[in-house]
């Protein structure tokens, strides 16, 4: 006799019987209790039934971060089928590409939004009518099948779709648990979108574990964050760096309910260490960093206390997560030596859904390589170096390109900083800084800083002061494009 591998959606019946009413959901002026959470999801389950989906159909979600968008993760859960994140603000023809690439059955949709090319379905008053007399035609299926394609940004390339078992995301949600303080008793403002990775994740993990989510999706004023903060009486926030550093540019008065979180976590990519003080001392004390990837989930925790001893480190490897770091040949470098880093969890895809060929480049015998260099140190510390594909090599010398933005970053004048490899016949490459500064300054002072803290190879060839910096959906800075910018010298 198997046995049964539990769909996450039966922890929300469970949650409907033993704590009803018990708010789920806020979004607005509008709560969900977990009774209608659990009546909402199979609901719409069942209409999933009716339409003809069966278990392992590939549903996507083109939704606006509301409500109904978390219902229909849960209902697309609880039929057995599997969620394909689409991002509703996308153009047309990158919602086909990707619903077709990925085989989709159907795409919910907002009203009016309906495109050609793919069965759709109007979240409208009529569906709305039909959802509440629907009813099971089959039982609900476990949980012994895929549940998410954890698509991450963008549709640049190939679409890649790591996919996720309902066991392996319940397993990502353990170490939310264990180190970054999610459970049933938190109010998480969710502040970032339900297509991103974090965001829906976040959000699953404490529904699962019986606590309550505040939907407050962007667009907003970082003020407006703020008051919902307040108003709900959120205990735990989820933030990426590009916001977080908004919200340095504000007073204490305006940032004083945040101070009152027990945990604000940041996600997406690494602060500098002069961030994280500010932001511990300006915004939050309870800060909290999380180095992650979406193929892999958690990867490293780096604790307030952690912040104290080693700044310039992405904390140590998070709860159930086996960190390693290795040279060309796969093989361990010695503590401190400069390599790829690779991990294992049971939270981690087993490869991307019907692509064998780019899973084989960063799967490899049960490890995932995220395409990331870094360092341990003896204490288990891990430290980032930069992305593998931006490592810029002058005159035969890897060079890493975060060193350099750490220092940049460091004077009182610079916002953010991105350095990239400047394509020159001499060198191969060059290094290329782009700036945002906060104030003006002068760039031969920002050379001079460097000269001060770099090898000589390491510095700049120039400084180049841009307002702002090409972004992913999540605020990731695309390298490509500012690289894209400069003239081979």
């Amino acid at each position: 006799m198997s046995t049964r591998i539990q769909n996450i959606a039966d922890q929300i019946a469970l949650h409907g019987r033993q704590r009803p009413t018990h708010i789920a959901l806020i979004q607005g002026d509008r709560s969900l209790d977990y009774r209608s959470l659990d009546q909402a999801v199979q609901s719409r389950a069942a209409w999933l039934q009716m339409r003809g989906l069966a278990p392992g159909s590939v549903v996507g979600l083109a939704l606006k971060d509301t409500i109904e968008h978390v219902l229909m993760i849960f209902a697309v859960a609880r039929a057995g089928c599997i969620v394909l994140p689409v991002d509703c603000r996308w153009k047309t023809f990158e919602k086909q590409a990707v619903s077709k690439h990925f085989g989709a059955s159907l795409v919910m949709v907002e009203p009016g939004q309906a495109f050609e090319g793919q069965a759709c379905q109007e979240t409208d008053g009529g569906w709305l009518d039909a959802v509440r007399n629907a009813r099971p035609v089959a039982p609900f299926p476990d949980g012994d099948r895929g549940l998410v394609m954890s698509l991450s940004s963008g549709t640049t390339g190939r679409p890649k779709g790591p996919l996720l078992s309902h066991q392996r995301l319940i397993s990502r949600f353990y170490t939310q648990w264990a180190d970054l303080g999610f459970g049933s008793r938190e109010r998480y403002v969710n502040a970032t979108p339900l297509y991103f990775g974090g965001g829906r994740t976040f959000t699953l993990s404490i529904l699962y574990a019986g606590g309550t989510v505040v939907l407050c999706p962007p667009p907003y004023a970082p003020e407006e964050l703020v008051g919902e903060v307040a108003r709900t009486q959120g205990s735990l926030l989820f933030l990426v760096p590009t916001l977080l550093r908004r919200l340095l540019d504000f007073d204490a008065e305006t940032l004083a309910p945040l101070r009152r979180l027990r945990t604000l976590v940041s996600s997406g990519s690494a602060l500098a260490a002069e961030e994280r003080v500010q932001i511990r001392e300006k915004i939050c004390p309870n800060f909290y960093e999380y180095y992650a990837s979406t193929e892999g989930g958690g990867i490293s925790v780096l604790t307030p206390a952690d912040q104290l001893r080693y700044m310039d480190s992405v904390g140590r490897p998070a709860f159930g997560v086996e960190v390693s770091v290795v040279d060309e040949r796969h093989e361990p470098v010695p503590a401190g030596a400069i390599g790829r880093i690779r991990y294992r969890s049971n939270g981690m895809a087993e490869g991307f859904y019907g692509d064998a060929e780019a899973s084989a480049e960063v799967f490899r015998d049960g490890w995932f390589y995220p395409g990331d260099l870094g360092a341990m140190n003896e204490e288990g510390y891990l430290f980032l170096k930069g992305r593998a594909k931006d490592m810029i090599i002058r005159g035969g010398v890897n060079i890493y390109p975060q060193e350099i933005e750490a220092v940049l970053t460091g004077h009182p004048a610079v916002q953010e900083a991105a350095v990239v490899g400047w394509p020159s016949r001499q060198f191969n490459e060059e290094i290329a800084a782009f700036v945002i500064p906060k104030e003006p300054v002068d760039p031969g002072a920002l050379i001079a800083l460097c000269r001060d803290a770099l090898a000589p190879y390491k510095v700049p060839r120039e400084i180049f002061f841009v307002r702002e910096f090409p972004r992913n959906s999540i605020g990731k800075v695309l390298k490509a494009e500012l690289a894209g910018q400069l003239t081979p010298i």
